[in-house]
């Protein structure tokens, strides 16, 4: 079983020969029918990255499959580059968002990406220039490693007539004057669309440092606002995972955009109030409140979760400071205050502007 480019590589052989159908997954149950015979499938280069190899696998048990791998694509493409694939970005956006890119887009940085189709080219070029990448060069390596093979070269910015067939990827090096993400926890508040009801830059920066992600983790973030914790818990490593809870329509719409424009579209966004909306949600390994703080939510929080969940919460009112008090009180944790002013104009001179003061309290239950 195979795409048709790959059985018409094959020499004239007497095995019966599948096409894999469109969709990918519906081949799937068709190679699982074959159970107990000899059945190769065929798939691009090493089928373990960015390939076919763990769709597949995942059905089937350890001993019932063996896997020859080639040379991948991002192998040929760093070798018709010369670039260190050790150092260089590698993506598969068959079928992902080119906003996939955007945590990683800055002056100087090489990317090679597998995409859909050759439509998908123009795509990411327009994207790219979108984002102020427009000077990046762009190499399209067409059906690496079999006859077909071609390279053409290209400007994001440029306007694109070319047709270019499938299968296809570009290796790009990233060069304009469009915004990086900043890689320190406290990014800019401009990069998160927001009605205003947001954790700030520097409380973000304190907050992320408290819930202190680690490998594999998954977060609730209870009140998301704008998302802007969840979506710098996710950046922090691609391991990650989190699920924000959010009762406005509006802001969880919100949440879902900044997500997706930052290359996170992987959050999960919950639009109801705590703590019934938490019910049938997988346990978390942390929680952050940054809405809806109550004494009733940390009660449920307390008797719903096990032993080792790391709580955090912030608090701006005096109602909501006196429950973090009574629960510290309870359970013990780490209480602290922060208050930050910035300069302002004061008459024909400046002076401190203070902001309202955040009570925040942290603790492994």
């Amino acid at each position: 079983m195979g795409a048709p480019r790959h059985l018409a590589l094959l020499p004239d052989v007497g095995a019966v020969q599948i096409v894999w159908p469109v969709p990918f997954s519906d081949g799937i149950e068709q190679l699982l029918s074959f159970r107990g015979q000899r059945v190769v499938m065929l798939a691009s280069g090493d089928p373990f990255w960015f390939g076919a190899g763990s769709s597949v696998s995942r059905h089937l048990q350890r001993h019932e499959w063996v896997g020859l791998s080639n040379v991948s694509t991002f192998s040929m493409a760093a070798s018709e580059m010369g670039w260190p694939l050790e150092k260089t970005h590698c993506f598969g956006l068959h079928a992902a968002p080119f906003t996939r890119l955007r945590p990683v887009l800055a002056r100087g940085a090489r990317l090679i990406v597998l995409l859909r189709d050759g439509d998908a080219v123009a795509g990411i070029a327009q994207y790219l220039a979108e984002q102020g990448w427009g000077k990046s060069r762009i190499s399209v390596l067409e059906a690496l490693g079999g006859p077909r093979a071609r390279r053409s070269e290209l400007l994001a910015s440029d306007d694109i007539n070319q047709e270019f067939t499938h299968p296809v990827c570009v290796a790009i090096e990233v060069a304009g004057q469009g915004d990086a993400v900043p890689l320190a926890g406290g990014r800019p508040d401009a990069l998160f669309a927001s009605d205003g009801t947001m954790t700030k830059r520097p409380v973000r920066a304190l907050t992320l440092s408290t819930l202190a992600p680690r490998p594999f983790q998954h977060l609730w973030d209870i009140g998301g606002g704008s998302g802007s914790i969840a979506i710098e818990w996710l950046l922090s490593d691609p391991s990650l995972s989190a699920t924000t809870i959010e009762p406005n329509p509006e802001r969880a719409a919100r949440i879902i955009a900044n997500a997706a424009a930052l290359g996170v579209d992987c959050l999960n966004v919950v639009q109801g109030h705590a703590p019934r909306a938490l019910e049938q949600l997988a346990k978390p390994d942390t929680v952050f409140i940054g809405g809806g703080l109550s004494a009733d939510l940390l009660g449920w929080i307390e008797g719903s979760l096990p032993k080792g969940t790391r709580l955090v919460a912030n608090a701006v009112t005096l109602e909501s400071e006196g429950v973090l008090l009574q629960a510290q009180a309870r359970c013990g944790g780490d209480l602290m205050r922060i208050d930050l002013s910035n300069a302002a104009p004061l008459g024909s001179k400046h002076g401190w502007k203070t902001s309202y003061p955040i009570v925040q309290w942290s603790v492994t239950l």
